[in-house]
């Protein structure tokens, strides 16, 4: 099956419509009804091969494979300790990624580090592939930065919350590079949801037209908030690279070896000036949209179970224990490690210091604007009133 024949393939009906809220019938969201896509694990942990894509993880070690599954379960247990603190006033608001941690981290490890990286605010696995520490992407959700790490040294941008304007911002980039003669990738992350955004339009208009080095990379996790993917298009997502004069290719989401080895695919394209692929990781989103989400109002139990069943670190580790190439100490020792990451995340936010309040007036404007000054003496004013009050 090639990629070709795999993007020229028409779209399968959807067997099932939405019924009662909360409870959903449609036929792809159950376990035996998943449309075609490369795949290397099985749900069961089985290796398969693949003519394709086999050749780019042909050579993964057993530590290799050893530090996906730690990339994947440490990320996990950062995300957890997330929720918990936003569910604890810690934080305003957390978008969990739980479930979708193969896609991000198969992905991440595929990049270089000359490559340069676009996310929205969900990517924190990506981030912790590129280096980041997890520590500096809840210094935003708390309100006390406005990102918390230099984008310049880890070759990985700041969070988006405007949906899909970062695909725009990466084809720029891209486009940049390959004026430079740089032999370097760009890759954009964004979800089903964002599909339906103008901006992702335009990217991939854009990039087709000057064959930009970019791989868009849309994680797939069937629902843009309450919005079944159903709702979003009437062929599979990958498709519409077809449109535009790209190549499109879908792969199991939860597969962290095929994620990895897709993306290898994609990003060596882009080096040898073949232009942008659109990549559809498809996933599912285990918990909420985002902590002020409840996904009981849209979403039964089964499709959860469903996916569930499909968890990418059991996959991992069924492949791992199966194979030989990790012992029940590999796994205490990564459990520990897991839990002191926890209470480094947790310690970390509540030593956070509170932000300077007239940091907003800062870089306003290049040089500086009278209506800004105002601005900031009746903010002082206004600061100064509690003093007086408290003096009182």
């Amino acid at each position: 099956m090639t990629v070709e024949s795999t993007a020229a393939r028409k779209p399968r009906r959807s067997a099932g419509t939405k019924s009662t809220a909360g409870k959903t019938t449609s036929a792809r969201k159950t376990a035996g009804a998943e449309p075609e896509l490369v795949q290397l694990l099985t749900p069961e942990g089985k290796r398969v091969k693949n003519a394709e894509f086999d050749k780019y993880v042909a050579g993964i070690t057993p530590e290799e494979l050893r530090g996906l599954y730690r990339d994947m379960v440490l990320t996990r247990r950062f995300d957890a300790e997330a929720t918990a603190l936003q569910r604890q006033g810690e934080l305003g608001l957390w978008a969990s990624l739980l479930g979708q941690e193969a896609a991000q981290i198969g992905s991440g490890r595929a990049t270089r580090e000359d490559d340069y990286v676009f996310p929205t605010y969900r990517e924190h696995g990506v981030a912790w592939c590129r280096g980041v520490d997890p520590t500096n992407l809840l210094g935003m959700f708390r309100g006390v930065n406005n990102g918390g790490w230099d984008p310049n040294s880890n070759n990985f941008q700041l969070y988006t919350i405007v949906i899909g304007s970062q695909t725009l911002h990466a084809t720029g980039y891209a486009m940049g590079v390959a004026k430079d003669g740089a032999d370097s990738a760009v890759i954009a992350y964004f979800g089903d949801g964002a599909s339906s955004q103008g901006d992702v339009a335009e990217s991939f208009t854009f990039s087709a037209v000057y064959n930009a080095p970019v791989v868009f990379f849309c994680q797939n996790n069937q629902w843009a908030i309450s919005e079944p993917t159903e709702k979003q298009t009437r062929v599979p997502l990958y498709q519409r690279a077809q449109g535009y004069g790209f190549p499109g290719v879908r792969v199991d989401g939860n597969d962290v070896l095929a994620c990895l080895a897709v993306t290898k695919w994609a990003l060596e394209r882009a080096r040898n000036g073949e232009g942008p692929t659109l990549v559809e990781a498809y996933t599912y989103r285990m918990g909420a949209h985002t902590t002020s989400d409840d996904p009981t109002r849209y979403r039964g139990d089964e499709e959860r179970l469903a996916w569930e069943a499909k968890d990418p670190i059991l996959r991992l580790r069924a492949h791992l224990e199966a194979s030989n190439q990790a012992d029940e100490g590999f796994f205490a020792e990564l459990e520990t490690e897991s839990e002191a990451l926890g209470r480094r995340v947790r310690e970390a936010v509540r030593a956070m210091p509170d932000p300077d309040r007239f940091a907003i007036f800062e870089n306003v404007y290049a040089d500086g604007h009278a209506l800004v000054d105002e601005e900031r003496a009746q903010f002082a004013a206004y600061q100064a009133s509690f003093a007086d009050v408290e003096g009182a």
